[in-house]
């Protein structure tokens, strides 16, 4: 499985979804959505074997997660509005207990917690914090492609919206000195993986 967090340090965590200003009003979320759309959409469909958890830390009220589990969504199109709609469905509904997880849509689940729980909840999963700052997330002398898989194991990726990602769990790499958009990020993070490069952990 792979995993992705993907922080938004001011994104709604209830109430009305400016549909409108998803940029500006919503805290950023445009970012989270492209995020989200790289992390589970291919050109022609979704991918089964990844999850996706938004972290809106915005307020108003406590932080809230929206896990988003690639085999199980049902009606996730590549459009950003689209994507806004199912995010704007779950954060009108009164916000779960903390390890209460509500599924709102097909495969889009909605429960309170922090992205410290999060990272408990993972705890049996390689964790990376990408860091432009940190060694480079695949090895210098891999070869592309392999012939064989050297990464079989679960793996999670950590990325925030454009503020700091200031933790310090996880395994810090690199995808390069230039700091790049969230959802170039992931897809850079998907075709490491698919292509079976050897990584640096």
């Amino acid at each position: 499985m792979r995993y992705f967090a993907l922080v938004g340090h001011r994104a709604m965590s209830k109430g009305k979804l400016p549909l409108n200003d998803l940029a500006g009003g919503a805290g950023r979320m445009d970012v989270l959505i492209r995020g989200l759309m790289a992390g589970l959409l291919t050109s022609h469909g979704i991918r089964n074997d990844v999850e996706v958890m938004l972290h809106l830390q915005g307020g108003p009220g406590p932080h809230r997660r929206l896990k988003f589990v690639g085999s199980e969504l049902r009606g996730f199109h590549a459009e950003e509005r689209s994507v806004a709609g199912l995010i704007a469905k779950s954060i009108k509904e009164p916000m779960p207990a903390i390890g209460q997880w509500i599924e709102r849509s097909p495969g889009v689940y909605d429960g309170g917690g922090t992205l410290e729980r999060t990272l408990k909840e993972w705890k049996n999963v390689h964790l990376i914090r990408l860091d432009a700052n940190a060694e480079k997330l695949w090895k210098e002398s891999a070869k592309l492609p392999s012939d064989s898989n050297p990464n079989p194991m679960d793996i999670a990726f950590v990325l925030s919206d454009d503020l700091p990602l200031e933790i310090d769990d996880g395994t810090p790499r690199s995808l390069g000195s230039t700091w790049l958009q969230g959802h170039l990020a992931i897809g850079l993070c998907h075709f490491l993986l698919d292509e079976h490069v050897e990584l640096n952990l």
